[in-house]
């Protein structure tokens, strides 16, 4: 069997920048230990495996590790392989996951994610979130993840997590923030749990930092910077119970993965 797989630097305009993901196109699903396998083998902090066709798409997202329920950069980077590779045409595709109905429209070179809002409960500081980060946020709210508000962009850049306290956690992610300087809010996200200790840019992160922010400011629309190493840029806006979070994209690698036949199937890990 041979799988087009594709990957793109999503959240940014140049190569080298961003978040890389790998999209795979598949006729059907494979079993999921072989898609798990797939992502391990590709080792980027998430692949997105795409079925179906005319406008709509399933779409899942892998880990090396798990599957996980939503994923910023990887759907960006799916509709940017749909839009450019396989369907010119469209101007906006529809993926069906299990977030639910995700919408990606394209202007130009800008594609717009249709997302969740997401919201966050104000909480203390457990002990083993301040000392896995280093130091005190001002604030903190919770969900299924941590959001940890700090008073400046310094504050996010000079953080140096201990990977492995944060994974004991009990949260998938830790996203930490601030006040930026030449954007609206900078921010950084930490996910040793599921095998990311820190992400480059993260469009579910947005969902969250949005209504955050929002909250805060009285402002529906942002500019956002993720302040990783590789770095990437994101334009948010809070409509309702929807968050749209724009940027670009750019394809670094296309190719083809190759399966054996069902008689010489490979050990799964």
């Amino acid at each position: 069997m041979r799988i087009p797989i594709f990957q793109i630097d999503a959240f940014t305009d140049r190569l080298f920048r961003g978040n890389p993901a790998a999209v795979c196109i598949l006729d059907r699903w494979l079993d999921d230990p072989v898609l798990l396998a797939i992502a391990a083998e590709n080792n980027l902090s998430e692949t997105a495996f795409l079925v179906g066709g005319n406008g709509r798409y399933t779409l899942r997202w892998f880990t090396p590790e798990v599957e996980v329920n939503l994923c910023g950069h990887a759907t960006l980077a799916s509709a940017y392989v749909v839009f450019r590779e396989l369907e010119p045409s469209l101007q906006e595709v529809l993926f069906d996951s299990r977030s639910g109905e995700l919408r990606v429209s394209r202007k130009d070179e800008l594609l717009t994610l249709d997302f969740p809002a997401s919201h966050g409960q104000t909480c203390d500081c457990p002990d083993l979130l301040a000392q896995g980060l280093g130091r005190k946020p001002l604030e903190v709210l919770r969900n299924a993840n941590y959001l940890c508000v700090f008073a400046d962009e310094e504050d996010i850049r000079s953080l140096t997590p201990d990977f492995p306290v944060l994974a004991r956690l009990d949260a998938q992610c830790v996203i930490v923030t601030a006040p930026g300087r030449t954007v609206d809010f900078v921010s950084r996200m930490f996910a040793p749990k599921i095998g990311i200790p820190e992400d480059p840019v993260t469009g579910s992160a947005h969902c969250l930092l949005a209504t955050y922010w929002a909250a805060r400011t009285g402002k529906t629309r942002f500019t956002a910077r993720q302040l990783s190493h590789r770095g990437g840029e994101l334009e948010c806006e809070l409509r309702d119970e929807r968050v749209f979070i724009s940027g670009r994209a750019v394809k670094y690698l296309q190719g083809e993965i190759l399966i054996p036949s069902s008689t010489e199937e490979p050990t799964i890990p």
